[in-house]
């Protein structure tokens, strides 16, 4: 049995940037694999898990998907035994400074991120947040012993240790989006138990944050009726106005927009509400910035929805989250999954 909050724990603090997502592949692996019926990893490097449905063949098939790399820091060039670094995904220069982080070159080097006092930056940059360009991680090694361990190309994690705060919420880096890969898995768990007609793909996708290219080709591998993106939203904090964000602890959301399927969002909202699931409706009049993006448009398009968990600080080492929101999100994936007909693909059109 799983329990959560030991495990989301375990999967924010293994690395895993985009495009190098190994260590927190083989977690889930290890995880995944009591729990479904097959697994397999891409080419790409994605994990496939599959629960076998009990409708006569050839089932359809079902695409949940979680992204499993995160954002980070790559070395760009060694300057006198200190490393100058570049983002992977979207970082925020001004939360750097002072933060701990992991170097990962010939081995795992610990590392802090430092800035030069403002006397010794041009002139003008010592009066604002400063650049990544003029930021560096200080290893404590010497110049010698650094060029031993480290090259440009090696990444850099986030090192924040997870706390957990009152009200049932926890904070940390990497959130984003190993708590859908938390809910996925709680869902993949219960499934052990309920009887559902389709086949249902497990998938944690690799670099999302960068390129999409775990969902245009697990998509495309997997060729599914049905693709869910699950992913993380603005949560209300300071500074986020109140029609961007929405509550912490209060429930899941349901996108509604041009990546969603009509039918899709009508399914998964009357489950919500039969089951009392607090929910919020999210409008996205764009494309949704998720897996979704890309599953909905690979081969001749595929039927798609996404599901966003409430997180605070987005793309920083202090991410919040509510563990309950985790947990409604796996439960309601679960009771969806078992509410599908083996022919409810036939019966949808795109105005539902």
């Amino acid at each position: 049995m799983i329990e959560l909050s030991p495990y989301l724990k375990k999967l924010i603090s293994l690395p895993g940037l985009s495009g190098f997502e190994a260590p927190v592949h083989d977690l889930i692996r290890e995880t995944w694999f009591p729990i479904v019926d097959e697994l397999v990893t891409s080419p790409l490097g994605s994990l496939h898990g599959l629960k076998r449905g009990t409708g006569s063949e050839p089932r359809p098939r079902l695409l949940l998907a979680a992204h499993m790399d995160a954002i980070g820091l790559m070395v760009t060039t060694i300057a006198n035994g200190f490393l100058r670094i570049t983002e992977v995904g979207g970082v925020d220069p001004r939360i750097l400074p002072g933060q701990p982080v992991i170097v990962h070159g010939k081995k795992d080097l610990p590392g802090v991120i430092i800035q030069p006092p403002s006397t010794l930056l041009p002139p003008g940059h010592g009066e604002k947040p400063v650049e990544m360009r003029y930021l560096f991680v200080d290893t404590g090694l010497t110049e010698k012993e650094v060029g031993e361990f480290v090259h440009p190309g090696d990444q850099v994690s986030f090192a924040q240790v997870p706390v957990d705060l009152s009200g049932d919420c926890m904070a940390g880096h990497t959130m984003d989006d190993r708590v859908a890969v938390a809910a996925l898995t709680l869902c993949l768990q219960d499934l052990q138990h309920v009887q559902h007609a389709w086949d249902v793909w497990g998938v944690a996708t690799v670099q999302e944050e960068e390129t999409f290219g775990g969902a245009w080709t697990s998509a495309f591998s997997i060729q599914p009726q049905i693709a869910v993106a699950i992913d993380v939203t603005f949560a209300k904090g300071p500074g986020l106005s109140n029609h961007r964000g929405y509550p912490l602890g209060k429930g899941l959301t349901l996108d509604m927009g041009p990546n969603i399927h009509p039918a899709l969002f009508k399914r998964f909202k009357e489950v919500a509400e039969k089951l009392d699931i607090p929910f919020h409706v999210e409008p996205n009049p764009t494309h949704t910035g998720t897996d979704t993006f890309a599953m909905q448009v690979t081969a001749e398009g595929i039927p798609s929805m996404v599901i966003g968990i409430p997180l605070r600080y987005m793309h920083t080492p202090v991410e919040t989250v509510c563990l309950k929101d985790i947990s409604r999100t796996g439960h309601l994936l679960t009771e969806f999954i078992a509410t599908l007909e083996p022919d409810f693909i036939s019966k949808i059109t795109w105005d539902d």
